[in-house]
């Protein structure tokens, strides 16, 4: 445990942000995997619900730098194509 003050803010404030990184890292996760999970079924309408969801989560999560801009755009990407296969 940090002595100095300020390291032990930072400590802290890692802490919390560590925690919302988590929960928005994981709910994008769960997004995705329901896409997948309609289109396993094939069940177009679901799937394209779902996709909305997910293409959200995912802008928002290269917005805040929790994944890279394109590695989004490409997870996008990936999904769609699935959907468009149906």
């Amino acid at each position: 445990m940090p002595n100095i003050k300020s390291a032990i803010k930072r400590v802290k404030t890692t802490e919390v942000r560590n925690a919302q990184n988590t929960t928005a890292k994981s709910a994008m996760r769960t997004a995705v995997k329901k896409v997948e999970a309609a289109v396993s079924v094939t069940d177009n309408a679901a799937a394209k619900e779902a996709y909305a969801t997910a293409a959200s989560q995912l802008d928002k999560a290269a917005a805040k730098g929790l994944i890279h801009k394109n590695a989004a755009a490409r997870k996008k990407a990936r999904l769609m194509k699935k959907i468009n296969a149906l």
